[in-house]
């Protein structure tokens, strides 16, 4: 990638750039989806009945298979054409979008939002490694980066408002259906504006390497989420275990093979392996906070859900900030000491939320969690960034399938982890402050969340169910707080570990890359076939 940005024939043009713009449209489609579900969950139940599994299968089989699949797709886009797989992609994740919409029975909608997850893994990958053969100058491609980042931040606010005002005027399959005009314009465009980018390598892909990282993922993600919702159970246990041990054998399987799924040489560069902890901290983090903020909203300050999503939009628009102030900042400054600097930022308003907790009012915490956010936008975007520039161009997919492997884990981590410490906490404080004397199931509701609490107390007389609801309010407030304690010490130490390990990486300069030797029993890799069409 080319570091001199008066170079004329390295400039973008007017195609790249409109091609930029294109490439927003299924980034945009994949975290509305992400978030656009959430208040369609009534009606869906109302409608289609499903069980209480069948009801959390539909809210989490799609980020399961996207998590899934990333890595094989990554791969699969560097040797068939990073434009034909996102243009596939598309194409099957408009349709399945449309199956969704109509789904008759609980299990149908299960399974088109299982094959929408694997449909998506194709997107993401695809649409950040395009950008490096549409922008060699790097100035360009940091901007471009920012770009997409952005409209992904954008997607995941709008998600909920959007789901909310579909589902007042239309019925609960509207929230898929909106999918399918974007992926229309999207097969008709990107042929004309995107790139073609191909590795001439033409070993077939490893089967048992593609199941593996698979079954590996699904493994951890899954059992990291099943905890955060049941608890410290066999099966999540189970699946971490199992998902950690298939993961140690796809890392050797990698080691051995001459062409893996996984160039594992890409970890030995520092800024490709630190910027992945970075990406990781911050989406353990973000998500945490979502996690603990919607429950606050609406549990706490008693917000319908729609109000709470409208107002969780500034939060997570404000990342925007950061996102496109980074390229500018990284041009004056290290990219180590911008996102640094954003992370330092990010612990501290963390940290003032576990401190102050609700002492402060919701004003306060609020412009607390906008400083947290704003300071994530530099990690997101330079260490985007970074992960993808460090990696040689016919490695560029499996460089962003790894990228979004980390969002993927992070976020799955920050609602285990973070949400799990939150809940031994509120246990503890409702077992020592909830009202003596309450029924049995009264008081096991009341200790499962503060929302089992908060209808429970509806069955109570009024001085017991003003006690028990107060008693619910406070000991959630302390789990919050020290949820938000353990984001901070996070991101605090993210913050060192990249200043430390990053400091002596350039913005202007591409990070320290050395061209990939050809294997000896395969041809070298060609120059990228960049003509649109």
């Amino acid at each position: 990638m080319s570091a001199d940005p008066a170079d004329p024939a390295q400039r973008a043009t007017w195609r790249e750039w409109t091609g930029l713009a294109v490439l927003t449209i299924p980034l945009f489609m994949l975290a509305a989806d992400m978030t656009v579900l959430m208040l369609a969950i009534p009606s869906i139940s109302a409608d289609l009945r499903p069980s209480a599994s069948q009801t959390l299968w539909i809210m989490h089989v799609y980020g399961f298979l996207i998590a899934g699949f990333l890595i094989t797709m990554g791969r699969l886009g560097d040797r068939l054409g990073r434009r034909r797989l996102l243009l596939t992609g598309t194409a099957a994740f408009g349709a399945l979008s449309a199956a969704a919409a109509f789904a008759p029975t609980p299990e149908a909608l299960i399974a088109a939002r299982a094959l929408q997850g694997v449909a998506g893994a194709a997107l993401m990958p695809s649409v950040y490694s395009l950008l490096r053969p549409m922008f060699p100058l790097r100035r360009e491609f940091t901007f471009a980066l920012a770009v997409v980042v952005s409209t992904f931040t954008v997607g995941v606010s709008l998600g909920m408002p959007l789901g909310g005002l579909l589902l007042a005027h239309f019925w609960w399959g509207s929230v898929f259906l909106v999918n399918v005009p974007l992926t229309a314009l999207l097969l008709v465009l990107g042929p004309l504006l995107l790139p073609e980018y191909r590795s001439r390598a033409s070993a077939p892909l490893d089967l048992a390497s593609v199941a593996l990282s698979l079954f590996a993922v699904l493994g951890v993600v899954y059992g990291v989420q099943d905890a955060a919702e049941h608890g410290a159970t066999w099966p999540a246990g189970g699946a971490i275990v199992g998902g950690a041990v298939l993961g140690t054998v796809f890392v050797r399987r990698q080691l051995r093979l001459r062409d893996p799924l996984l160039d594992l040489r890409l970890f030995a560069n520092r800024a490709f392996s630190v910027s992945l902890v970075g990406v990781l901290v911050v989406a353990i983090g973000i998500m945490g906070a979502e996690f603990f903020l919607a429950q606050y909203l609406q549990s706490v300050l008693g917000l319908t859900p729609l109000r709470a999503g409208l107002l969780m939009i500034l939060p997570s628009t404000v990342v925007l900030v950061g996102t496109m102030a980074a390229p500018a900042l990284a041009r004056r400054f290290r990219p180590a000491y911008v996102m640094g600097a954003g992370l330092l930022a990010t612990t501290a308003g963390y940290a003032s939320i576990a401190v102050l907790g609700d002492s402060a009012g919701l004003a306060v915490a609020l412009a607390a969690l906008l400083v947290a956010f704003v300071g994530q936008g530099p990690t997101w975007t330079l260490g985007s960034d970074l992960i993808i520039a460090s990696s040689p161009p016919e490695r560029a997919g499996s460089a962003s399938a790894m990228q979004e492997v980390s969002g993927e884990l992070g976020g799955a981590l920050g609602v285990a982890l973070v949400g799990s410490a939150g809940a031994v906490v509120y246990r503890a404080g409702m077992a020592e402050s909830a009202p003596a004397g309450l029924p049995a199931e009264v008081e096991e509701a009341a200790r499962g969340s503060v929302g089992g609490a908060l209808a429970a107390a509806e069955s109570l007389p009024g001085a017991t169910a003003a006690d028990l609801v107060a008693a619910a309010r406070d000991a959630f407030t302390a789990a919050a707080q020290t949820s938000f304690l353990i984001a901070a010490l996070a991101t605090g130490a993210a913050a060192v570990l990249v200043v430390v390990l990053l400091r002596h990486v350039r913005a202007e300069s591409d990070a320290p890359e050395a061209p990939e030797p050809p294997k000896p029993s395969e041809p070298s890799e060609p120059a990228p076939d960049s003509v649109p069409g």
